[in-house]
C-alpha cells in the first residue's frame, strides 16, 4: 500500500501545483502509516531533489511520446504504476492536466474521485474529504468507500513545505499507447509569472477605458512580482490576450492576493477568483458588487489610486 502522487511538469520543470500535491500526499501517507511515492511522465529534471517534499520514491516513465499531454495515454500509464506500486490513494493537482486525467483514471481503476479538495482527508472514521462546490460558494464533505481513492487537490489550497531528503528515482517500464493527440505547434504566452501559478494577481476591467491605459496596471504588477489578468469584456474587446481572462469562462485562480481594478464583480467573474486568499477591490463606484466579496476596498478613480498605490509599495520596498 502507498500514496501515489502525479507530478505534473512543463518542459521538464515541476509545476508549483505539483509541489503542493507532493506535500499534501506526503501528509496523507503519514496519516495512513504508509509511504508517499511519485510518478512522472516524459522528460523531467532533478527528480531526486523532490524528496525534500516528503516523497520517498519516484517512478519515471521517460518515453518521448509523453512529453505532451494525451489524457487517455497518461491515465493508462499512471494506472499501470498505481497497480504495480500497490497505491490505494492517488493524488493529483486539480489543474488543467489533473482535471483531464483524474476522471479517466477513476473510471479505469473503478476508484472514487474527489475533485477540488481543500483539506486533508478525515481518516478517523472512514475516508472523508472536504471539497469546494458551487464555484467555491460552499463546501461538501465526501466519503469515499472504494478500495482505491483519488483526490484532486485545488491549487493553492495546501501550503508547500520543504524539508530535507532525496527521493529514489526508478525507471518504470510501462506500456505506452500511441497518443491520439498530435501537437503541431506551441505558442507560449508572454509574461513573467504564469497566471495559474501566481501568488499575486493584478487584474483590471473595462474601468481602464482602453488598452492604452494598461501601463499603470503593469507597473503595479511589476513592483509586486505579480501576474496580470483581466475580465472577460476586456479579453473579448481584444484589449488584452485571452490567456489573461479570469472568471467562470476563463481561468479559475486562487492566488494569495487578488487585486481587481475597475471590475464591477459580475457573478461569472467572481466564480473564477473567489478562492483567492485576500481580495482587494479598487473601483470608483461604491455600489460595485465586487465590494461585497472584497477583504479590502478602495473607492476612487483607478487613474489616481493605482499610481499612488504603486509608489507607496515602491517606498515600502525601498525600490526606485
Amino acid at each position: 500500500m502507498s500514496v501515489l502522487i502525479f507530478i505534473d511538469t512543463t518542459e521538464g520543470h515541476v509545476k508549483k501545483a505539483s509541489l503542493e500535491a507532493l506535500t499534501y500526499g506526503a501528509t496523507v501517507a503519514e496519516q495512513l502509516g504508509t509511504s508517499a511515492e511519485g510518478v512522472v511522465l516524459g522528460a523531467a529534471n532533478d527528480l531526486a531533489s523532490l524528496g525534500k517534499y516528503g516523497v520517498k520514491k519516484i517512478h519515471h516513465v521517460s518515453a518521448g511520446s509523453l512529453n505532451h499531454l494525451d489524457a487517455q495515454v497518461y491515465a493508462n500509464v499512471i494506472g499501470q504504476v498505481a497497480i504495480a506500486s500497490g497505491a490505494k490513494v492517488i493524488i493529483f493537482s486539480n489543474n488543467v492536466d489533473g482535471k483531464a486525467i483524474a476522471p479517466r483514471l477513476s473510471a479505469r481503476l473503478k476508484a472514487g474521485l474527489v475533485s477540488g479538495a481543500v483539506a486533508l482527508p478525515d481518516t478517523a472514521n472512514g475516508f472523508t474529504v472536504k471539497k469546494n462546490v458551487f464555484s467555491g460558494k460552499a463546501f461538501a464533505n465526501i466519503t469515499v468507500n472504494t478500495d482505491i481513492k483519488i483526490i484532486a487537490l485545488n491549487p493553492n489550497a495546501y501550503k508547500v513545505i520543504a524539508g530535507e531528503g532525496t527521493a529514489e528515482v526508478v525507471a518504470f517500464n510501462a506500456t505506452v499507447d500511441a497518443p491520439k493527440v498530435k501537437v503541431t505547434n506551441v505558442t507560449k504566452a508572454s509574461g513573467q509569472v504564469p497566471l495559474t501559478e501566481a501568488e499575486v494577481v493584478v487584474s483590471a476591467g473595462r474601468g481602464m477605458k482602453g488598452p492604452e491605459n494598461w501601463a499603470i496596471v503593469e507597473d503595479l504588477a511589476r513592483v509586486l512580482h505579480a501576474a496580470t489578468a483581466c475580465s472577460r469584456p476586456v479579453a473579448d474587446a481584444h484589449w488584452r490576450p485571452h490567456n489573461e481572462h479570469v472568471g467562470q469562462t476563463g481561468f479559475a485562480i486562487a492566488p494569495n492576493l487578488y487585486i481587481a481594478i475597475g471590475i464591477s464583480g459580475a457573478i461569472q467573474h467572481l466564480a473564477g477568483v473567489n478562492r483567492s486568499k485576500v481580495i482587494v477591490v479598487i473601483n470608483k463606484d461604491p455600489e460595485a458588487p465586487f465590494f461585497k466579496a472584497a477583504d479590502y476596498g478602495i473607492v476612487g478613480d483607478a487613474f489616481e489610486v493605482v499610481p499612488k498605490f504603486t509608489e507607496a509599495i515602491k517606498k515600502l520596498k525601498g525600490v526606485a
